[in-house]
């Protein structure tokens, strides 16, 4: 079973999936996540069917070892008469339950595990195919930690609530409504003797509960920030060993692990006193009710009132099943609005709009081809969360088809957003960009950014091999096609270099490479994908001077007879371009080749060509 919110500080507790209230429309929306059960609602069902089996055969149990007493204690009258008189031939029958009970246990296990299983299979591939198809704004406007907390714990929890919670939910109910009319019919007046202890019993529950979880969520959220220290420390750690903050950073990580011990302590002493509590409520009101049940038995049999000593063991038995029932029952409330909660956080995602991606295109339509010429009329955007920021104010240019255009501008002016806009990551808040006529709004996605390649300023590598991540710009392309992008791209001579060439692992985020093998890998990427326009977000900054050659040497192999458009951060890598874009404050304030727009002293880009020049 999964581990209870709050138990300990060994980290092993899922994170805190927030609880909701358990309404009407809560359950209704919650439900709506059963339709992924759908497709094995036939093991369900026999899940389901065994569920009841098997809970039956748990409440014949206690009449049977009643009838075993009755039996031993020669009281055969009340016994049915198809059951064997014998002890013998009772404790046969009652084997015999228990190989039942076994054999439907086991069936229900495998059938919910396979629909459990399957299902959150199901949910997890649902759930990563619409991430993966929701647009950027999403993405900034949640942690990634966040995201990744739908795919695991989130289902985690549903997989839960599939595999033990629902199951142990219906077998509850169903022990507790049957345990009830079993009482009822062996005795009501000790039945009534009985249910009267449960009101304070569970006031006390609910009582101690609500500290407890009070408590246990202060011990998360301690734990929690404890967390937070380790993951800065280890994202930072280049930085805690250039300062040598290592004692410091393990200073504050012991404070924290005081504060978390200080707050677990604390719940601890509740749910000390809280078990205590059960342990003497549960025996006590035992005891009580064997107090009063051994007070029938003894009357005569002549008495109404009298009760025959096997039943009264049935009566016990049948007592602690139901007081095990209603306390498993709270319980398992708490997992129900902790699934109906994670429930919620998936089904949040999975009704976002998704981008149009991937559309199908009519029975005899040729496929997308563009050669490359770009126009932007009149481009107004803001960002959806900031309204009333402009970004970009009337930008209008034409770039030709094979043309080299660099965007420069101080930071913030709005340099990447042009470039983002092209791929349609915003919608246009004004304006219109088209491609060889074509609006981009009227364009599949996925056609469109099939024809743009893009090599990043932050080159991010996915953490398989160098050929894996070569082949991201075509998964379909030859070894050939492979090498030679690597080395046009001047990437070639440090993959062999490498034991494993092609086949070397790259690490988390291309982490075993340098910066310049990065870019390298990067530009060989966009090569082999040989797309008709090209985003380049000059990052040979960064670089030493051999990596720095060996990059640009690549990016001008990469922009020969296509359309680029450079963000440039350094001035002198630009000379050799069609034409410069100098954007300011969301405008166009400048354009035309470096010679002409290094001739006008007083213009921005001059002042940013000396500023640089004094900065080196």
């Amino acid at each position: 079973m999964a581990a209870r919110s709050g138990l300990n500080t060994s980290g092993s507790v899922g994170p805190d999936v927030p609880k909701i209230k358990l309404t009407k429309e809560n359950f209704q929306r919650g439900l709506r996540i059963f339709r992924f059960v759908l497709p094995y609602k036939a093991p369900f069902i026999a899940g389901l069917l065994l569920l009841v089996f098997s809970s039956v055969s748990t409440m014949i149990m206690p009449k049977m070892l009643g009838y075993l007493v009755n039996v031993a204690n020669h009281q055969t009258s009340t016994l049915p008469a198809w059951l064997p008189k014998t002890i013998t031939g009772i404790a046969l029958l009652l084997f015999g339950v228990v190989l039942l009970q076994g054999l439907f246990s086991f069936l229900r296990i495998f059938f919910f595990s396979r629909v459990s299983e399957f299902t959150v299979r199901d949910i997890r591939r649902t759930l990563y195919q619409k991430l993966v198809t929701l647009p950027i704004p999403f993405f900034e406007q949640r942690r990634v930690g966040e995201i990744t907390s739908r795919l695991t714990s989130d289902v985690a929890n549903i997989q839960d609530t599939f595999t033990l919670t629902l199951a142990e939910f219906m077998r509850q109910i169903l022990t507790l409504l049957a345990g009830v009319a079993f009482i009822m019919w062996e005795s009501w007046r000790l039945s009534l003797f009985m249910l009267a202890t449960f009101p304070p019993l569970v006031l006390m529950a609910f009582l101690f509960g609500r500290s407890i979880r009070k408590l246990s969520k202060q011990t998360q959220d301690e734990l929690a920030k404890t967390n937070v220290i380790v993951e800065e420390t280890m994202q930072g750690i280049s930085s805690v060993k250039a300062f040598t903050s290592e004692q410091h950073e393990v200073s504050r990580y012991g404070a924290g692990l005081n504060r978390t011990v200080q707050a677990a302590l604390k719940a601890s002493v509740f749910r000390g006193g809280f078990v205590s509590f059960i342990i003497v409520a549960i025996f006590g009101g035992i005891f009580l009710v064997l107090w009063r049940g051994a007070t029938y038995v003894e009357l005569p049999a002549s008495d109404p009132r009298h009760l025959p000593m096997g039943d009264l063991v049935s009566f016990i038995l049948y007592t602690m099943f139901i007081g095990a029932s209603v306390a498993g029952l709270g319980e398992m409330y708490g997992k129900i609005q902790s699934s109906l909660g994670a429930s919620e956080r998936i089904l949040e995602i999975l009704d976002e709009t998704s981008e149009p991606v991937h559309q199908t295109r009519p029975a005899g339509t040729p496929p997308l081809k563009l050669r490359g010429n770009i126009e932007y009329q009149n481009v107004q955007f803001r960002y959806p969360t900031r309204p009333d920021l402009a970004v970009l104010k009337d930008i209008s240019f034409c770039i030709e088809a094979g043309e080299k255009v660099a965007l420069v501008g101080p930071s913030g002016a709005g340099k990447s957003t042009i470039v983002q806009l092209l791929m349609h990551i915003y919608e246009l808040s004004g304006g219109r960009i088209s491609i060889d006529g074509h609006d981009i709004n009227a364009l599949d996605l996925t056609e469109l950014r099939q024809h743009i390649g893009i090599v990043p300023q932050e080159t991010l590598l996915f953490g398989g091999t160098i050929r894996e991540n070569i082949l991201y710009g075509r998964p379909d392309a030859p070894e050939a096609d492979i090498v030679d992008a690597a080395r046009r791209a001047n990437a070639w001579q440090f993959i062999q270099s490498f034991p494993e060439g092609l086949d070397t692992v790259v690490g988390e985020r291309g982490i075993k490479l340098s910066g310049g093998q990065r870019q390298r890998i990067a530009i060989a990427r966009a090569i082999l994908k040989n797309p008709a326009i090209l985003l380049l977000d000059e990052a040979t900054s960064a670089l030493d001077s051999e990596s720095e050659k060996l990059v640009q040497q690549a990016m001008d192999e990469l922009m020969q007879n296509r359309t680029s458009i450079i963000i440039a951060h350094r001035l002198s890598t630009i000379r050799k371009v069609d034409k410069i874009l100098v954007i300011d404050g969301g405008r166009i304030v400048e354009q035309g080749t470096h010679e002409e727009l290094s001739d006008n002293e007083n213009g921005l880009y001059a002042n940013l060509l000396k500023l640089q020049f004094e900065l080196t």
